[in-house]
Parts: structure tokens; C-alpha cells; sequence
């Protein structure tokens, strides 16, 4: 091998992944600005294209950070319905709703980060106060009424993200509100589904616990330097997992609900991490996305 060669072939690299980040990051950031006036227009005229728009968006910015999503079993297309999640990483946002139009559950902080927090709020996010737990009732007020509407919510249970090859502990309090959407629609109910977000590989290559935290954000990681390194680095391949919805009633247990929905997002999780899809989700076979969904590539 020439002396060198090696060296220059990794600062080319280097060079092509900075002039490909630049030009994905141009590309959003001119995304974001069409998007918000039109967004805001839909949203001034109570369009129901409003729905559709922030989907578009974000399937639109997942291709082009090339997430590629792979996905077993359908979303319930009942209403109201809560979906309930594990969290990894912001890019969790781009991927659900790459998928199909949904509203976010999420703390308040998110709506400050750059990107990611004025698309969440063009999405019609319901943002909470997680450390103030006396707050929690009117919130999950507010989500019980959200929950009534067209689209369903997404709640990240855990209350946090972690390094995506685990799945923490539910917290129960707002998972109150699908016992109020129910009493709100005595006659459907509301229902509850557990899905997983499991980031499986890069470009088609697995990755492993050790590799899993270059896509996962948690902690007091900075969102600058990680969303450059997801921009600037290979495709992700991730594998969403939907479950068996829950129909909840007023009466419904939210303590065990949240119990049940945690063993089942974490049976999810670990059957997709090692490759065994499909087999935590009471035996369903790998399906079609759900309606309005698409499969980015």
C-alpha cells in the first residue's frame, strides 16, 4: 500500500460526509420554513390538510437522512387512541411520523431545540411539565381531549430517553388520560397500543449495544454535535413494532395498564434488537404499514 494513501482516503471521507451534512441541513432548514407557512395557513383555516402536512414533512426528512424503516403489524384504526412507546432519540419523532400523521406527547424542553422543536410545534405537540407532578391531572385533561380528535397521540412512557437497547419504567400518571377519553366517548371507549422504536443496524450492517448510543440521545448529551453526526453518518436502519391495542375504560387500572404496556413495548424492543420480529406481538406476522402509512427506503 502507498505510504499515505489511507490517510487521504479517510480526509476525502471526511470532506464528502461535511459537504453531504451541509447540503441535508440546507435542505430542512428550507423545508422547515416552507413548511411553517403552510402550516400556518392550514392551521388559520382549520384544514384538515394540516394533518397531513407535518407527515409530509417528516417523511421528507427522513429520507433525506436516510432512515430506512421497516415495520410489523398495523397501527389499531380505532379512536381514540394513545400510542404508547419506548424512546431512544429524537430521531424517534422523525421516524413515527415518517409513518403516518400522529401528535406528540412530549416534555417542554423539546419545543425549544432547533429544527426539531419548530416542527414539533407545528405538529400541534401537547407539551408537558414532567417534574411537576401536581400538573399532571390538567395535563392528562388536555391529552384526554386531544385524544378525542382525528389523530392519534404518542406518548413516550418512560418520561425520558435511554441508550435504545433498554426499555425504563412507565410512569402511569398520563396514561390517566385515555380513562378520561373514555368517559368522554361512553360508547367506543378509548383504546391504548404499545409500539417499539428499535434501531437495528447501519446500512444494512447490525449494529450492536456498543454502536446503538450513536443514534440514541439521552442524558446530557448536546443535540448540535449528535443531529451533525446523524446527518454526516451512514443510513440507519430501524424497525417499528406495533402491538396489541387495549381498550381502556374509565375503570381501567392505569397503574397495571402501565405495567402491561411496559412488558409488552420491551418484549417489542428486544424481539426486533435480535431479530426476532413479529414474536412479541402475540404471534402477528410482520404486515403492511398502517393506513396513510408509508415505508421509507
Amino acid at each position: 500500500m502507498i505510504p499515505g494513501t489511507s490517510d487521504g482516503l479517510r480526509r476525502v471521507a471526511a470532506v464528502v460526509s461535511a459537504i453531504k451534512g451541509v447540503a441535508v441541513l440546507a435542505i430542512v432548514l428550507v423545508l422547515v420554513f416552507l413548511s411553517a407557512i403552510a402550516q400556518s395557513v392550514l392551521l388559520i383555516t382549520k384544514s384538515s390538510l394540516s394533518d397531513r402536512l407535518p407527515h409530509l414533512f417528516y417523511r421528507a426528512f427522513a429520507r433525506l437522512l436516510g432512515i430506512r424503516i421497516d415495520v410489523t403489524g398495523d397501527a389499531a384504526g380505532s379512536r381514540p387512541l394513545l400510542l404508547v412507546s419506548n424512546h431512544t432519540s429524537w430521531i424517534d419523532i422523525i421516524v413515527i411520523n415518517a409513518l403516518m400523521p400522529t401528535s406528540f406527547i412530549a416534555k417542554r424542553e423539546v419545543g425549544e431545540w432547533p429544527v426539531i422543536g419548530l416542527g414539533a410545534r407545528l405538529m400541534r405537540t401537547f407539551f408537558v411539565e414532567r417534574t411537576r407532578r401536581t400538573a399532571a391531572h390538567g395535563e392528562a385533561r388536555e391529552i384526554a381531549r386531544r385524544m378525542v380528535g382525528r389523530l392519534p397521540l404518542v406518548l413516550f412512557a418512560e418520561g425520558t430517553s435511554n441508550d435504545g437497547n433498554r426499555v425504563l419504567p412507565f410512569r402511569s400518571a398520563l396514561l390517566g388520560a385515555a380513562q378520561m377519553a373514555a368517559s368522554a366517548e361512553p360508547k367506543t371507549g378509548a383504546w391504548v397500543q404499545p409500539m417499539s422504536v428499535a434501531y437495528t443496524g447501519f446500512n444494512g450492517i447490525p449494529m450492536g449495544r456498543a454502536q446503538r448510543p450513536q443514534v440514541a440521545w439521552y442524558g446530557d448529551m448536546n443535540l448540535v454535535p449528535h443531529l451533525w453526526g446523524v446527518v454526516t453518518g451512514r443510513p440507519i436502519d430501524v424497525s417499528v413494532n406495533f402491538g396489541k391495542p387495549v381498550s381502556v375504560t374509565a375503570e381501567t387500572d392505569r397503574k397495571v395498564l402501565a405495567a402491561e404496556l411496559e412488558q409488552s413495548v420491551r418484549d417489542m424492543l428486544q424481539g426486533a434488537l435480535h431479530g426476532r420480529k413479529g414474536e412479541e406481538t402475540g404471534g402477528k406476522q410482520r404486515g403492511k404499514p398502517p393506513v396513510g402509512a408509508v415505508q421509507t427506503a
